[in-house]
C-alpha cells in the first residue's frame, strides 16, 4: 500500500492569498492537477480593511474579496487543502511534501506563495496588549473602537487607507510616524488632509504602548528631533507597518535575500528547479495585490512550461 494519501500532483501550490489563488486557478486551467494548501484562503487581503485599486472592480472589502477567491477556486478542479500547514518539503525531481494533518503527497512542481505576515512594532507593551487594544487588522477590530480615540502606526498606503477607514467611526485618528512626510499616492494624501477628525503626528516613534486594567489606555511616542516623550492618549492602536515574509518554510532549500525574501527570476523561477515563488513571499518589488495576482499568472504559466518539458 502507497505510503502517499493522494495521487502524484502535477502542480502544488502553497498558500492561498491573491498570488496563490490565481496560480493555482492557471494551473488547473491548463488541464494539470492541482492541490492548494493553505492556512486561509485570501492570506493577507483578508485583513484588509479593503481594496480599491484593482483596475475593473469597484471597492470591496477583504473579507468579501477573500470569499470570491474561494468562489474561484470552487469553479475549478483544485484539490483544497485549507486550515492546513506544509511541515516540510523534500525537493527533487518530484519533491515530497508532508502536511500538518499526518498526510503525505508527491507533486511534480511546487508554487510558494506564503506571502508575509504583519511586522510589530517591537515596544514594551505592544505583544502582552495583542486583543486589549492592540491590533494588526482594521477590518477585524476596527469596530470595537467607535467613538473611540485610536493611533495608526505607519506612513505608507495600508497605514493611510487604516486612517481613512477608521476616521469614519472612530472620534479621533492619530496616524504617527517616524517618516517625514507620508509615503503613499498623492489621492490618499489629500484624502487625510481632508478629514477632520484625522491628525497626523510625524516624526515620532511609539516607544512604549500603556496599559491600565488589561486595556490599552495610551501611546508614548518620541520626538525624532527634540526627543521629547509624550503620552497621547488611545483606546486602541493599529499597527500598519508592512510584514515579514513567511519563507521560513523554504530558507534550508532555496535562496533569500538578506530580507528573507525568496529570490526569483523573471518566470518566478527559484534556486531550485520545478520550485517556483511569488507574491510578497518572493523578491518582486511592489508589495501589491493585483501585482501578487500577475506574479501567480506567471508562477502557473512557468510551472505549465517545465511539465511540459518533462514529457
Amino acid at each position: 500500500m502507497s505510503q502517499f494519501t493522494q495521487p502524484l500532483q502535477d502542480v502544488t501550490v502553497i498558500g492561498a492569498g491573491p498570488a496563490g489563488t490565481t496560480a493555482a486557478m492557471y494551473a488547473a486551467r491548463k488541464g494539470w492537477t492541482v492541490t492548494l494548501v493553505a492556512d486561509r484562503v485570501g492570506g493577507q487581503s483578508k485583513d484588509a480593511a479593503y481594496l480599491d485599486n484593482l483596475v475593473g472592480a469597484p471597492k470591496v472589502l477583504g473579507v468579501q474579496f477573500a470569499n470570491d477567491l474561494l468562489a474561484r477556486i470552487a469553479e475549478h478542479k483544485i484539490t483544497l487543502k485549507q486550515y492546513i500547514q506544509v511541515q516540510k518539503v523534500e525537493p527533487g525531481e518530484v519533491s515530497t511534501l508532508h502536511l500538518s494533518t499526518g498526510e503525505t503527497f508527491q507533486s511534480k512542481s511546487v508554487i510558494m506563495a506564503t506571502g508575509a505576515q504583519w511586522r510589530k512594532l517591537g515596544v514594551p507593551g505592544e505583544i502582552e496588549n495583542i486583543g486589549n487594544g492592540i491590533s494588526y487588522c482594521v477590518h477585524c477590530h476596527g469596530p470595537n473602537f467607535n467613538s473611540k480615540e485610536i493611533a495608526v502606526i505607519g506612513a505608507g498606503s495600508q497605514a493611510l487607507q487604516a486612517a481613512l477607514d477608521l476616521s469614519n467611526t472612530a472620534r479621533t485618528v492619530w496616524l504617527v510616524a517616524k517618516n517625514v512626510r507620508l509615503d503613499s499616492d498623492q489621492l490618499l494624501i489629500e484624502q487625510i488632509q481632508n478629514r477632520d477628525n484625522i491628525k497626523t503626528l510625524l516624526r515620532s516613534k511609539v516607544v512604549e504602548v500603556m496599559a491600565n486594567n488589561g486595556k490599552v489606555v495610551a501611546i508614548r511616542t518620541e520626538n525624532q528631533e527634540s526627543g521629547v516623550v509624550e503620552a497621547l492618549p488611545v483606546q486602541g492602536v493599529f499597527v500598519q507597518v508592512g510584514s515579514t515574509p513567511n519563507s521560513q518554510l523554504m530558507r534550508e532549500i532555496l535562496k533569500l535575500n538578506a530580507l528573507g525574501e525568496v529570490v526569483i527570476d523573471h518566470k518566478c523561477q527559484t534556486s531550485e528547479r520545478g520550485i517556483y515563488a511569488c507574491g510578497d513571499v518572493s523578491t518582486v518589488p511592489y508589495k501589491q495585490v493585483v501585482v501578487a495576482m500577475g506574479e501567480g499568472v506567471k508562477a502557473a504559466l512557468a510551472a505549465s512550461e517545465y511539465l511540459l518539458s518533462k514529457r
